[in-house]
């Protein structure tokens, strides 16, 4: 019998990580984006896990748009697809971990671990100097079946405190070098995470910045090529063909994958975008999308439109879909009362008040129980609501029993404080927007 060669396609990648979070991944990433970038390069930047964040960064830094990688919430073909589809017009491919290397199920680790892709470890040097080779030495020994490319120290203070870092250094283990502290490229962080790159004005700034810190660095030379699979192809049948969708994106709300958007438009819908915060008009739309985000930000202003409010409830009322997620809830409820006690007045589609809160309120994936079947989804959020409203529909944890976080039903309206990731269910995301 004859054997048939599975079809691959190369292409330099490395997944960077660290020991856990705030070592700098996201700007040691980002300015590794830019670099290249610089030079020409085509460069595909990913985002291990759920986050929405990161992937803004990437995005301004790259040209291009960011996808997360996650075995669990997209699956292994689904990283397989994007990784693949990446490679075959890329000069380079980076990833950014999420949290430590082996933090999670599923871990950085794992996914770098599963496509073969080797690793690159950040590691903060503040309060640290030769210690920092044994950290290194314990990442890269820890899983055997790891490719490990090396260690890159961020935040050196001086000469002197680079030349002690790197008498630490083991010998076998590749040392990149270092970054220095710099306020130049550190990255500015609020509640949820990092402050969105399209709030900062000097972003520009700060990624040439880190750029520039980069080719100090052995960074500057591309990874190894890895070969990536060809996955299966997938038809998808057009189930949205002629259906409009009007997606909220600006700074209010803007938590949204791109692989959700992706997914929409290869079900066959139009996809148009509108403002909360500056829009008087909703789109001539069948459906509407309002993802997460940053309401609690911008109470008077999303309060003060109250066109934008009543072009809501008209399209409620005329029975037409409505999906929201975290953010996008926070606005269909009747008033929303930020960290500092300023309340304000929403649309009132949903009964019931939120109020954000100094602490995480709740985190973890979740497959989303939605009325039209299963889509996985993950939680993020700092704020609790205070509702009358009842539901049978509840997410279901992945990691333990405790109660997953409600779907509330209302007519066409649904909405819960789960991003779902659409390519997990088609079938159901067609449902969920379908008039």
């Amino acid at each position: 019998m004859l054997s048939v060669q599975a079809e691959t396609c190369s292409c330099p990648a490395i997944l960077i990580t660290a020991p856990g979070s705030h070592h700098g991944k996201t700007t040691i990433t980002a300015g590794m984006a830019r670099f290249y970038a610089r030079q020409g390069l085509q460069v595909r930047v990913f985002k291990a896990g759920p986050d929405f964040l990161d992937p803004m960064m990437h995005a301004q830094a790259s040209g291009h748009p960011v996808y997360q990688l996650d075995l669990w919430l997209a699956g292994e073909d689904e990283c397989r697809r994007l990784l693949y589809e990446a490679a075959q017009t890329a000069d380079l491919i980076l990833i950014e971990g999420v949290m430590g290397l082996f933090d999670g199920k599923p871990s950085s680790a794992d996914l770098a671990e599963k496509f073969g892709i080797p690793v690159l470890a950040v590691i903060d040097a503040k309060g640290v100097a030769q210690t920092l080779g044994a950290i290194g030495l314990g990442l890269a020994s820890y899983c055997k079946s790891l490719k490990f490319a090396g260690l890159l120290a961020n935040s050196i203070a001086s000469p002197r405190h680079a030349e002690m870092v790197e008498e630490g250094i083991p010998a076998g283990l590749k040392y990149f070098g270092g970054l220095p502290r710099s306020s130049q490229f550190a990255l500015p962080e609020r509640h949820l995470g990092l402050v969105q790159a399209q709030e900062m004005d000097d972003i520009e700034l700060k990624l040439n910045a880190a750029a520039d810190a980069i080719a100090l660095t052995e960074l500057s030379a591309l990874p190894e090529a890895v070969a990536f699979l060809k996955p299966q192809a997938e038809l998808l049948s057009p189930a949205l063909q002629g259906v409009k969708i009007g997606i909220a994106r600006d700074a209010a709300f803007s938590f949204i994958y791109q692989a959700n958007l992706d997914l929409l438009e290869q079900l066959g819908a139009e996809l148009v975008f509108f403002s909360p915060l500056t829009d008087q008009v909703l789109p001539e739309v069948h459906s509407v999308y309002l993802p997460g985000g940053y309401p609690e930000l911008y109470l008077d202003v999303l309060q003060g439109n109250h066109a934008m409010r009543d072009a809501l409830i008209r399209h409620y009322a005329a029975q037409k879909p409505i999906y929201a997620e975290c953010g996008g809830m926070l606005y269909l409820l009747e008033s929303l009362t930020d960290q500092h006690g300023k309340k304000a007045v929403m649309t009132g589609l949903l009964a019931g008040h939120a109020v954000i809160q100094n602490r995480l309120q709740g985190l973890g994936y979740q497959t989303a129980n939605t009325p039209f079947g299963a889509i996985r989804s993950h939680t993020f959020h700092h704020s609790i609501v205070n509702t009358a409203l009842r539901t049978d529909l509840y997410g279901e944890r992945l990691y333990n029993t405790s109660a997953g976080e409600p779907i509330f039903q209302v007519e066409r309206l649904v909405a819960s404080y789960l991003h779902c990731y659409f390519p997990s269910n088609p079938t159901a995301v067609s449902a969920l927007f379908k008039p």
